[in-house]
């Protein structure tokens, strides 16, 4: 693994299914330079077999971008990760958290903490054909299969493959019984284990996920560990993100963009893609959270949301929502 392409993973913005598309991550870009942006995951056999151009192509302003994977054939997963450093990504993460059926039915997501020497080839598998960095976000647990010693045993195994970076979700996942969406909420929050995890790997990068919402609880979590995934509360409240790359990576050369800056920077990007025929609704609805809990935020997200899907939409809608906000 080459180690100059490292990333400063300080503020990570998670993967997330059917949110964290192109346009979610170049919206993003109007609020922060320097998170390290997640695609959603993509499946080693929608790489192989789908459509690679709809699945893997990006802006160049995203950088820098991770792109998730979900597998568990080691040569499927090392033909996948050639192919998206080909397209430019700057790191392969492995998802050995998801916990929805689908996933579990093709023997990846989370099921696979219950395998870890076949993690462990995966990793590896990926890392000797590629220059990129390769990471790997898990749960604690799943299951009853969810002590300490289990963990430690899973990073251990892994790491050994070559991978330094762990991203954890610190909630352990219930593969039956419980939905995606609950296993985001219901299994409790143990930061103390990532905590621990840290201790005992001290020279791994260990990044926890999982409820964070504010940057002050960013700055509690990096007293112990690397850095931290932000998931729902970025998409729900992205301009909370907006004093990041001054607090975490030292960057005060733009200042702190208004909301409505980060409106403007981001409908210009708009404007181009509907220049190349691409339908206005997919892109407003990553920006309906930006006026979150502020007055008149509900008539921007109303105008936007009642608007942009009609036949011919274009910027005028953004136009008009900003005034009705303004």
């Amino acid at each position: 693994m080459n180690s100059e392409k490292h990333l400063n993973r300080k503020i990570c913005i998670a993967p997330m299914l059917d949110w964290t598309d192109r346009h979610q991550r170049r919206f993003m870009r109007s609020i922060t330079k320097h998170a390290v942006l997640y695609t959603e995951m993509i499946t080693t056999g929608a790489i192989l077999h789908g459509d690679q151009d709809g699945h893997l192509k990006f802006n160049d302003e995203e950088h820098p971008v991770a792109i998730q994977l979900g597998g568990s054939n080691p040569n499927d997963l090392a033909e996948c990760a050639k192919i998206c450093e080909d397209y430019g990504y700057d790191e392969i993460n492995l998802n050995v958290g998801c916990p929805s059926d689908r996933v579990q039915n093709g023997r990846f997501g989370a099921c696979l903490m219950a395998e870890p020497e076949l993690v462990a080839e995966c990793m590896a598998a990926m890392a000797n054909v590629i220059d990129i960095p390769v990471t790997v976000k898990s749960r604690i647990g799943i299951d009853d299969l969810d002590s300490y010693e289990l963990l430690h045993q899973f990073i251990d195994t892994v790491q050994k493959s070559g991978v330094d970076t762990f991203i954890i979700h610190a909630r352990k996942a219930w593969l039956s019984g419980l939905s995606p969406k609950q296993n985001r909420e219901i299994p409790p929050l143990k930061y103390e284990t990532a905590y621990q995890v840290k201790k005992d790997f001290p020279h791994l990068e260990i990044i926890v996920n999982g409820g964070v919402t504010t940057l002050d609880q960013a700055d509690v979590h990096m007293q112990h560990l690397d850095g931290v995934m932000v998931g729902r509360e970025a998409y729900h409240n992205p301009y909370h993100l907006i004093d990041a790359d001054k607090r975490f990576y030292g960057d005060s050369s733009s200042g702190l963009p208004t909301r409505i800056e980060v409106a403007h920077d981001y409908m210009n990007y708009v404007q181009s893609q509907l220049d190349k025929d691409v339908y206005l609704g997919h892109m407003t609805r990553h920006i309906l959270g930006l006026f979150h809990a502020q007055p008149r935020g509900k008539l921007w997200r109303r105008h936007l949301s009642e608007n942009a899907y009609k036949k011919g939409a274009g910027i005028e809608v953004i136009e008009k929502a900003l005034e009705l906000f303004e």
